[in-house]
């Protein structure tokens, strides 16, 4: 395998170590797009900003007719708070960038240097659209962004973004054909039913009962309905009832998420789900509410695009460095808004260090990354550009 690439690392880490000093929510990027703005402005770019309140973008022209890749990365962190005690922790109580967000933005500023610099080495022709999001944790900052028209008004043809990945060691990409990461749905189910004294349950719709005989039924969603070789989870993860040890009370509140892989089992699962919990109420005499929302829907990649970074990672890394071990996930990525517009992959660069102590998984609080997979991604997200813009 080839010497890992160390190409502006210097750079990117004091982006990311100012990032993650100062770490924004969903839809309060305010600083971090700032910086962003000011450094894409100091190099000549036009910036378009303002998208999805905190997003921008930024496009590079090589002035030869080609197609358009955009290129994105987030910019949110977490409501974490951070324990680790290095010396570029979170100095915002409660916020943290537990997810890499940090490294991604910083990713996305050294190539926009890139492009100023030395595009010529690695853009024959066509345009890149840069794309910095907000609001990926929960926010659904790419629906919103995409909703902006930023697709149509840029005329993009395929989009692409990397991920650092804690599960995955250093020097390894992670990228599959299909879907990658599964949809993230949330449900809240409540049961109103008819309250009383604990010890006359038979003058009463005890909702405690029916959230039981709920959480149980819910199961079967994946049990019975869904092929045993198909990827889905439901799972309830609060339960909330009573206050008092004997009162039968009115209502009972479930709060759980869904998570699916294809298409096909994304679409059945709520209206199964809203016929089974109706049924059940129905059954006791108790008024369910269903409200089921979506939040991502599932990280699909383009398999032909999905080559291109293969073919990207090993010019980069040497033909050993793709790995599809701990690459599958049933955690979300709403870049599957924009792969469900364009052609395009989603895929890890490895961050994992043993030796450094750099184990912890995404959204601990005591997570951090090696900072050599910031060059890795730097020069494997050129070269993807470079072989696309070629290629197509």
């Amino acid at each position: 395998m080839k010497a890992f690439p160390t190409q502006r690392k210097e750079e990117m880490v004091l982006y990311r170590r100012t990032f993650h000093q100062n770490p924004e929510l969903k839809y309060e990027e305010k600083e971090t797009a700032k910086f962003a703005k000011k450094h894409l402005e100091s190099l000549g770019f036009q910036v378009e900003d303002g998208i999805a309140e905190t997003g921008l973008v930024a496009l590079f022209d090589s002035g030869k007719p080609g197609r358009t890749i955009l290129i994105r990365a987030d910019m949110d962190a977490l409501p974490i708070h951070e324990e680790n005690s290095h010396s570029y922790i979170s100095k915002k109580s409660g916020k943290m960038h537990a997810c890499g967000h940090d490294g991604h933005t910083s990713i996305l500023l050294a190539l926009s240097s890139e492009l100023k610099t030395s595009f010529e080495s690695f853009v024959p022709k066509g345009r890149v659209l840069l794309c910095f999001q907000p609001a990926e944790e929960g926010g659904s900052g790419a629906d919103r962004m995409i909703e902006s028209g930023i697709l149509e008004r840029y005329q993009v043809d395929a989009v692409f973004a990397l991920h650092v990945w804690n599960h995955i060691n250093l020097g390894k990409v992670g990228v599959v054909n299909g879907t990658m990461m599964a949809s993230v749905d949330e449900f809240k189910i409540t049961v109103q039913g008819i309250s009383g004294h604990g010890a006359m349950p038979e003058h009463t719709v005890d909702p405690i009962v029916v959230g039981s005989h709920l959480v149980t039924a819910l199961q079967t969603l994946v049990s019975r309905n869904v092929d045993p070789l198909e990827p889905c989870v439901v799972t309830v993860g609060s339960f909330h009832a009573g206050n008092a040890f004997n009162v039968i009370p009115e209502t009972a509140v479930l709060h759980g998420t869904v998570r699916t892989y294809s298409k096909s089992v994304y679409e059945m699962i709520p209206l199964k789900m809203k016929q089974l919990v109706e049924q059940i109420g129905s059954a006791f005499g108790a008024k369910i509410i269903l409200d089921y929302k979506r939040i991502d829907k599932p990280t699909i990649n383009d398999p032909t695009m999905a080559d291109v970074v293969r073919k990207a990672a090993k010019t980069v890394l040497g033909d050993d460095c793709i790995t599809e071990e701990n690459t599958r996930t049933m955690g979300g990525e709403d870049f599957s808004a924009f792969l469900m517009q364009r052609p395009g992959c989603y895929f890890f660069i490895g961050s994992r260090n043993e030796e450094k102590g750099f184990v912890h998984p995404h959204h601990s609080s005591f997570f951090d990354f090696d900072e050599d997979a910031l060059p890795i991604g730097l020069s494997v997200m050129k070269e993807v550009i470079h072989t696309y813009l070629s290629e197509f």
